[in-house]
């Protein structure tokens, strides 16, 4: 009994700010530098200079090199957003890529890429592996296709007529 009072009277001694720190955790909501195990975030991201390893991520994704595993919401990054699953929402920047997941949503960059589209693909290269809905693009592809490509170079693989200029309807 003498020892618990002694414990409790250690804890009740100890500064509150020393409190205070050992049960603070790191606030998800500004990701600035790379950690090794960093929450998920909900919220704002910002990537200076590249993004955290973050899994999940649902909310504003701002700054040059955006990655996830992961992601819902709005990813604005310079130079590349990269998503290696599922993702629901926009990507703006120069190089825009869902890699085996699905993207729900549209791609607006000089070069994108989605292993599954439902949606919208605009930039100057456009690839895609199963799409419904629209590429916009100089060049455009996609390995089967349930929509429309508007560009000067159109290739749907798996249509009878695999390159037509201009525009290319696979349905």
């Amino acid at each position: 009994a003498q020892e618990e009072e002694t414990k409790d009277e250690a804890e009740v001694s100890q500064p509150r700010v020393e409190r205070q720190r050992e049960s603070a955790v790191w606030p998800s909501v500004f990701a600035i530098c790379e950690f090794p195990a960093s929450p998920d975030v909900l919220g704002l991201r910002l990537t200076l200079p590249f993004s955290t390893k973050q899994e999940n991520i649902t909310g504003v994704d701002l700054g040059l090199w955006g990655r996830s595993l992961y992601f819902q919401g709005f990813q604005f990054n310079v130079l590349r957003n990269d998503v290696k699953d599922d993702m629901s929402g926009f990507q703006i920047g120069l190089y825009n890529s869902v890699d085996n997941g699905q993207l729900l949503g549209f791609q607006i960059g000089l070069f994108n890429e989605a292993n599954s589209l439902r949606g919208l693909q605009v930039g100057l290269v456009n690839l895609g592996g199963e799409v419904q809905g629209l590429q916009v693009g100089l060049i455009n592809r996609s390995e089967t296709m349930n929509g429309y490509q508007v560009g000067l170079i159109n290739v749907i693989r798996d249509a009878e007529l695999e390159f037509f200029p201009f525009v290319n309807i696979g349905w």
